[in-house]
This record gives C-alpha cells, sequence and structure tokens, in this order.
C-alpha cells in the first residue's frame, strides 16, 4: 500500500488522465501506487464501477498485486457483486497463500453475506499471522455486531482496545454497543482502568472523553480532553473533539481556539475549516464563516457541508438569492438531506417563492417526517395566507408521525382558534398542557389580541395547580 498519499492537484491531475483515458479508450502506463490512488478515489465516492474499471485495468499490467485485488474484490462488493468478489480473492489466495489480509477480506464479505459462523472462523484463523492484531478483534466484533450479538462484540472490541488502545474504530463500536445494551454509564469505570494503569496515557484520558461526550457530558469530556492535552499538546484529534464538545456547551470562542488548534498540529482540512466557520456562525460572525467555508470548499470541491454553512451565512444576512445558489450545490451533492431542503424552503420563502418553498417543505417531510420543525415551518405559510385548512391538515399529517409532540399540538391549537373552532382548540390544548405545560407560552406570540389571551390564559390557569 502507499505510503506517501498524493496531493489533492496531483490526484485530480490523476483521474483526469483516467478519465480522458476512458472516453478515447486509449493506453496510458499507471504506476501501482497511482492505480492505488485512483481505486481509492472512486471507493471514497461510491463510483464502484469505475474503480473496478481501474482496477481490472491495473491487475492487466501488475497481476501478482495483493492491494489491487483487495480494491476490485472492494469495488465488486460495493456493487454487492460477492460471489465475483470472493472469486477475485480467492485467485490471489492462490498467489497469497494464508495471506492475513486477504482472508481478512474473505471473512467480512462472508459476514456480509450472513455466514457469521464461517466469518468468524475465518478471522480467528488469521490471528497467528496477523500483524495488526487489534484489527482481526475490531472485524470479529464488527461481524458479532452485524448478527445482533453485541455482547460478544463489545468483549472483542475490547481485545481490540487492549492490543491497541489508540484503535478508534474500535472505540467507536464499543462505545455504540454498550449504548445499544444500557451498559454505556457503566463503561466509565472500565475506561478509567486504563488510566489507573497509566496515568500519563495521553490516549486513555481521550477514550474517556469520548465516552463522556457520547453520554452528553460534555462538562466531563472537556476535561478529560483538557488531561490529554496537557500530556500531549500536539495530540490533533484530542484539540478536535475538544472543540466538539465545546459546540455542545455553546462556548464558541472556546471551540474556535480548539479547533484552529487542531490545524496547527494536524493541517488544513475541509472538516476542521468547516467547524471553524459552524463556531463563526454560531457567533453570528458571518463573514468570518463564510471566510472559513470557502478554505474547506477549495480544499473539497465535493464537501457538501461547507456550501451549506456559506448558504446559512447568507441567509443570516438576508442574502437570499445569494444563499439559494450555494444550498443547491449543497442539495446536488445530498439530495437526500432534510436540513438542505428546509434551509433552501427558509430562502425561497423569503424572496417571495412560495411554491418553491412549498415543493422543499414537502421533500423534507418525506426525507424526514418525525422532524416537528419541517411540519412548523411548512404550515406556517398557509397560516400566513389565511389557508387554515390547509395548514390543520400539515399539522394532522404531522401528528400522525409524533402524536406526542407538544409543539405541534400548541400550533394545532392557533390554527384550530384562527379558524374559528374553538371547541377543536380546547381539546388540543389539554392535550398540549398535559404533555409539556410550560411551552403553552408560544401561545400568546400568535395572539397579541388581550382578550384572546384572557380566555386561553383561563384554561391555562386551571393546569397551573396540577403541574
Amino acid at each position: 500500500m502507499q505510503e506517501d498519499y498524493p496531493s489533492r492537484e496531483e490526484e485530480r491531475g490523476l483521474i483526469s488522465k483516467f478519465e480522458e483515458l476512458l472516453k478515447n479508450k486509449g493506453f496510458h502506463f499507471f504506476d501501482i501506487e497511482e492505480y492505488e490512488t485512483i481505486i481509492h478515489y472512486y471507493l471514497e465516492r461510491l463510483q464502484f464501477g469505475k474503480g473496478l474499471k481501474a482496477g481490472r485495468m491495473a491487475l492487466q499490467q501488475y497481476p501478482f498485486s495483493l492491494e489491487i485485488s483487495i480494491l476490485i474484490s472492494q469495488c465488486l462488493v460495493g456493487k454487492e457483486k460477492y460471489d465475483e468478489a470472493l472469486k477475485v480473492i480467492e485467485e490471489a489466495e492462490n498467489l497469497h497463500p494464508n495471506d492475513p489480509e486477504l482472508l481478512t477480506v474473505k471473512g467480512n464479505i462472508y459476514s456480509i453475506l450472513g455466514e457469521f459462523e464461517k466469518a468468524v472462523e475465518i478471522l480467528l484463523s488469521t490471528l497467528d499471522g496477523a500483524e495488526d492484531k487489534a484489527e482481526v478483534y475490531y472485524n470479529i466484533g464488527l461481524t458479532y455486531q452485524t448478527n445482533g450479538k453485541y455482547e460478544v462484540a463489545i468483549d472483542f472490541y475490547k481485545q481490540a482496545i487492549e492490543t491497541d488502545i489508540n484503535h478508534e474504530s474500535a472505540l467507536y463500536e464499543l462505545a455504540y454497543c454498550l449504548d445499544v445494551t444500557g451498559k454505556l454509564e457503566d463503561s466509565v469505570a472500565y475506561y478509567k482502568e486504563f488510566i489507573d494503569r497509566d496515568p500519563y496515557s495521553a490516549y486513555a484520558w481521550y477514550n474517556l472523553g469520548i465516552v463522556y461526550n457520547k453520554l452528553e457530558k460534555f462538562e466531563e469530556a472537556v476535561k478529560a480532553y483538557d488531561f490529554a492535552l496537557v500530556i500531549d499538546d500536539t495530540f490533533a484529534s484530542a484539540w478536535f473533539n475538544l472543540g466538539n464538545s465545546y459546540m455542545n456547551l455553546e462556548r464558541y470562542q472556546d471551540a474556535l481556539e480548539a479547533y484552529k488548534n487542531t490545524l496547527s498540529n494536524e493541517g488544513p482540512s475541509s472538516e476542521v475549516y468547516c467547524c471553524i466557520g459552524a463556531a463563526y456562525e454560531k457567533m453570528e460572525q458571518y463573514e468570518y464563516g463564510i471566510k472559513y467555508y470557502r478554505k474547506a470548499s477549495k480544499i473539497d470541491q465535493f464537501y457538501e457541508d461547507a456550501w451549506y454553512g456559506i448558504g446559512c451565512c447568507l441567509s443570516a444576512q438576508e442574502k437570499y438569492f445569494e444563499a439559494i445558489h450555494f444550498l443547491n450545490k449543497a442539495l446536488k451533492l445530498d439530495p437526500e438531506n432534510a436540513n438542505y431542503w428546509m434551509a433552501v424552503a427558509t430562502a425561497e420563502y423569503n424572496i417571495g417563492n412560495v411554491v418553491s418553498a412549498i415543493e422543499a417543505y414537502q421533500e423534507a417531510a418525506i426525507l424526514e417526517p418525525v422532524n416537528n420543525e419541517i411540519w412548523l415551518d411548512w404550515s406556517f405559510i398557509h397560516y400566513e395566507q389565511g389557508e387554515m385548512k390547509k395548514a390543520i391538515s400539515l399539522i394532522d399529517r404531522a401528528l400522525e408521525e409524533v402524536p406526542d409532540d407538544a409543539e405541534l399540538l400548541y400550533r394545532m391549537v392557533v390554527y384550530q382558534i384562527t379558524a374559528g373552532h374553538y371547541r377543536e382548540a380546547f381539546t388540543y390544548l389539554e392535550n398540549a398542557l398535559i404533555l409539556d405545560f410550560e411551552k403553552h407560552e408560544v401561545l400568546f406570540e400568535f395572539f397579541p389580541k388581550l382578550e384572546t389571551q384572557k380566555a386561553l390564559f383561563k384554561i391555562i390557569d386551571q393546569y397551573r395547580s396540577k403541574n
């Protein structure tokens, strides 16, 4: 496998040459590292067909390459051609018998096929010859997890971590399985054992921070990451996760400093630039936000969050026409993101494109029907236009998806009262007050008239003593 990954500019040049070759059906000699770069590029973008073409061309020139065979099998797995993927691995095994990497890929394919016992058997057979035993334990854990055997998966993830405390994937999946089995809180003691063994292990503190973050104990997570950074102030991942914890605590200036320290220690990346942009956006420093989102897009033009961030900052500045351009770029890259559709809907509505706004909300609701914000905003368009029947109908649909949502019930109260349906309104109001009494204040925003407020207050006051 290649050690020195090419720059993004070199990568783009390689891809251009390769795609020109495909277009003209010509010939160009690539060395094996270049082929690996090309195939990795297509795998990362889920373009398995092109990756497969590159792999087959590479195998003609380098028929004994273990890495190329593995990459071809990954492309075939992506295309769900599992039998062909196994055939490629078995042919490679003839040239590289008992190779642990080939056996690992083979085991993972059997796991995908649901042949879990066979997958585990193959993976276990690689342990003696494997250079990276932690990776083997991790893959066995994944196999059991896929089979729904979370307790067994937990044991293997722990073995992976005990073999290599820096195995971030094992740590992440372990936290997931502990969460599923309701044992995440109890696992804090497990992680503290590593710290007791070696209190100066930056990775032990870092891992504890990950668990606290997963438990949404962000203050404790901050302390754990701080300890990791006292031990090693060049620990880029700890700086990055510290930034995320500060964002969750709404300490945006602190988050900004943590993200900038990530850059200092790791170098530029589209993800970190986007996080810096988000911190500036939260602080309402939109020009700086746009600046860093643009930096992210220059590193990776396919990083949709960068375009979305620019669009959101422009919307916040009421530059809706410009915002729509960037939000649509994000949507083109990820058309199944409900947040993107909602942002487009808001911008379209603010420039008077009501039909486009409604269409965007429809798309968002299909993708994420349990998101109450979509229904509230969508129905509000009809409310503002005096179309109470349509507004009520939308909230009815929303309540079918999330029947116990107090915000939806209070909004239904607003629409029913506005439509003159007082009996229905009071039924919804009673249910809303039972669910979440405190949220009733939202009603007064819609009814500034004192007479209406007094009538509502009488009903609400009956429930005040009960709550």
